[in-house]
């Protein structure tokens, strides 16, 4: 089963599709500045879980992430689980620069 994963801005966020089928199997919500793209929900509907959609998009919108050399806030519990999982994308992760103390 093949999954194709586009990165749709005008909607800000990215859409997994199956082979052979007219419906999106899975998205991946986000907001980007210059700087860091910011995941904030993904959804893959029950008839799609269990085949690798979450991952897919997972992969492919960090892997652009890379590329364009952006940081990456994890505020889905889904994509911050899935980066946790695998080590070779948590030096995406965003890190405050701030010296602020309360």
């Amino acid at each position: 089963m093949a999954v194709d994963v586009r990165d749709v801005p005008e909607a800000q966020r990215y859409e997994a599709r199956i082979e052979g089928e007219s419906r999106v199997a899975g998205v991946a919500e986000y907001l980007r500045t210059q700087e860091l793209i910011a995941f904030v929900h993904t959804e893959v509907p029950p008839q799609f879980e269990g085949r690798g959609i979450g991952s897919a998009l997972a992969r492919t919108a960090l892997d652009e992430a890379r590329a364009a050399n952006l940081r990456v806030l994890a505020t889905c519990p889904f994509f911050a689980g899935w980066i946790a999982r695998h080590p070779a994308y948590q030096d995406l992760l965003y890190q405050s620069r701030s010296d602020v103390n309360d």
